[in-house]
């Protein structure tokens, strides 16, 4: 067939990066091109980790001319790449722009897991997390989301083998709410990496108008809260955003979600000494859940120079798992992972601000 020219000289550079199967099909369309090119492009991007159009080997040759003159394709650089002697490995990693982000690979959790990103920083400025102390740089695209999994996947050489997600790295999910979902459905395309959103776990300290509008969406990954306290004047102190959003508010979206009849909300619940770890604490928290399809997270906190809490005993988050259980809830208290390479819940963090570009503060907060 005669190929005819993607783009004109005078015409953006699409990515293809950003482009869901769907609007890289119409865009072939448009152009008089068959559409089945595109799902093979998309194949050889997600599934065999191909990033130059020459390799793309069952396309004619003057199709990989014209897509090299009309299109890129957008990949995160590692920077760095450290292993725990767990088997934790974190990533640093370098977007086109010159922003630095950090994934996190976790294995064993029982599942494969991949922890990813989906903002620059955060805006949020919970009190016990470090990625809000540098605030929100930017938004992360839907390709720089995807991204970060094609680059784990490769450099784990695990493109062939099932893993999980979680969006529990740097950002607030739901306030990059239409780029996180454009990943999501990128991620589950089936002619790409075919991730089920069973298997993708999105953490939020619920945004509720994003939560309602993530109640109604026909791709609906696992729901995790962000809690961590079960009262306002509590949860008011440590995650600012309480001040708009309550926990009642919460507790109720929460109630009214929709859930697939063995799926349960987890609630996560970062425990601090002496401020949210008493008895009377985990008993409020049983009462409130009471009535909710929910399973509890109790992460213990990973002091961190910069955070002004530090971890309750052991016999503290003891007491407080056994008044959860005896409540009939279920409970899990998160084992830390990577401490000796400062991959633990929120203790990631990369020295330097955004003075200039690729000088960031970048952490991870809460991803394993």
């Amino acid at each position: 067939m005669e190929t005819k020219q993607i783009s004109a000289p005078d015409s953006p550079i699409l990515d293809l990066a950003e482009l869901e199967r769907p609007a890289l099909e119409a865009a072939f369309d448009a152009q008089g091109l068959e559409r089945f090119r595109a799902r093979q492009i998309f194949r050889w991007i997600y599934r065999h980790g191909v990033t130059a159009f020459d390799a793309m080997t069952d396309l004619p040759q003057q199709l990989r001319a014209a897509l090299a003159a009309g299109f890129t394709l957008t990949t995160p650089q590692i920077v760095t790449r450290e292993r725990s002697v767990d088997g934790t490995e974190k990533f640093l990693l370098r977007l086109g722009d010159g922003d630095q982000i950090e994934s996190v690979f976790i294995p064993d959790t029982p599942a494969m897991t991949f922890c990813i990103s989906t903002q620059v920083g955060c805006a949020m400025a919970c009190r016990f997390c470090l990625t809000g102390k540098m605030g929100l740089v930017r938004n992360l695209t839907a390709g720089e989301i995807v991204g970060q999994v094609r680059v784990l996947a490769d450099a784990l050489d695990m493109r062939d083998k099932r893993f999980n997600l979680v969006l529990m790295g740097m950002g607030e999910p739901l306030h990059n709410y239409d780029e996180t979902m454009k990943a999501l459905r990128i991620l589950a395309d089936e002619h790409g990496l075919n991730v089920s959103p069973r298997r993708v776990t999105l953490s939020t300290v619920g945004l509720l108008p994003a939560l309602e509008r993530l109640a109604r969406e026909p791709l609906m990954p696992n729901l995790a809260i962000s809690l961590h306290a079960p009262t306002d004047a509590i949860r008011g102190d440590l995650v600012p955003i309480n001040k708009k959003y309550g926990v009642a508010d919460i507790i109720d979206a929460c109630k009214r979600f929709p859930l697939k009849r063995r799926s349960r909300i987890t609630f996560e619940y970062v425990l601090l000494a002496g401020v949210n770890d008493a008895p009377d604490d985990a008993r409020r928290l049983a009462k409130l859940l009471s009535g909710v399809k929910s399973k509890v997270n109790l992460i213990p906190l990973n002091a961190a120079p910069g955070i002004p809490f530090e971890r309750s005993s052991a016999e503290a988050i003891d007491r407080f798992a056994q008044i959860l259980a005896d409540h009939h809830l279920t409970v899990s208290v998160r084992k830390s992972r990577g401490w000796d390479i400062r991959a633990a819940c929120g203790q990631l963090i990369v020295d330097g601000t955004r003075r200039s570009p690729g000088q960031h503060l970048a952490t991870l907060a809460f991803g394993n």
